[in-house]
């Protein structure tokens, strides 16, 4: 059933990858409209979410940020189907790395040294990908969940390596990094997703208890390596433009905790620009702050 479901699919999603992006975005419009109002999709979760995270705002202006994201959403679904046939050249124009973030990459390219992204569901990441492996002289990988659907993730592997970048399972995680040690290289982390509350570093984010993966740091003092911090903003309507910004010089010189906190503010800064383009239909507050047991002598 799972072969029979992406053969009939895939013919559509390249025919939407090769849409010129003028139609593309009439599309996009057309999804937009099935997703808000005909369906719905997670609208619950997300009004919930943006309640939560802005109790300043009027509902006026959540249910205006909820349309804004919905429209936002239907745009990042046929994007990433853009990467499957967009060239080097519109895909450069379409995202572009800024200086100052490459001059901190070709730094510690000329250094030797490997270094850790870390990043949020925010702007187009999956185009940023793609700049970064176009651009930057050192090996992007990506820490990923693979698809259940097999092959659906083998049309999301060969969109994602396209140009270069590689990509590594969850799981996987520390043992590639170990092996890829000899090389120099870039390992990026999405870091906003939801970990077990009993496992989780649990800090103070957009006015809520989250917990955060403490995987991430731990590996970055493990390792030793630099943290630097990416941000993609939007533009406009199909163009983003990478910013970066060192979190740490060498992660085992920081104490536990401090690179959780130092990225998650630092994505609550953006979200806070820009609320529309942060993946709000994630059930980002499904798990509460487990009690501490108190202990009795």
């Amino acid at each position: 059933m799972q072969g029979l479901i992406y053969y009939i699919s895939v013919p559509f999603i390249y025919l939407l990858s090769l849409l010129p992006f003028p139609i593309l975005y009439r599309v996009s419009d057309g999804f937009y409209f099935i997703l808000y109002y005909v369906f719905g999709y997670r609208k619950k979760v997300v009004l919930q979410n943006l309640r939560n995270s802005f109790p300043e705002k009027p509902e006026k202006e959540i249910k205006r940020l909820c349309k804004d994201y919905y429209h936002y959403l239907s745009d990042l679904f046929l994007e990433s189907f853009k990467t499957l046939t967009i060239g080097r050249s519109s895909m450069l124009k379409r995202c572009t790395l800024s200086p100052g973030a490459k001059d901190i990459f070709d730094r510690f390219n000329q250094e030797g040294k490997s270094i850790m992204l870390v990043m949020g569901h925010y702007g187009n990441w999956e185009w940023a990908g793609n700049t970064f492996s176009l651009l930057c002289k050192q090996k992007l990988f990506v820490v990923y969940h693979p698809f259940r659907n097999k092959y659906f993730n083998g049309l999301m592997y060969r969109m994602r390596t396209r140009f270069g970048t590689g990509l590594i399972a969850m799981k996987d995680t520390y043992k590639d990094m170990v092996r890829h040690k000899s090389m120099v290289s870039t390992t990026a982390f999405i870091a906003d997703q939801t970990p077990s509350p009993e496992n989780a570093f649990w800090t103070t984010f957009l006015n809520q208890d989250t917990p955060v993966f403490k995987g991430t740091e731990k590996i970055a003092q493990k390792m030793g390596y630099p943290i630097v911090y990416i941000t993609i903003k939007r533009q406009k309507r199909g163009y983003y433009n990478i910013l970066a910004e060192v979190l740490a010089e060498n992660a085992k010189n920081t104490v536990d905790g401090e690179i959780s906190e130092l990225h998650t503010a630092r994505l609550e800064k953006d979200i806070r620009e820009q609320p529309e383009i942060w993946l709000w239909s994630h059930r980002r507050w499904k798990h509460k702050r487990p009690v501490e047991k108190k202990s009795f002598v």
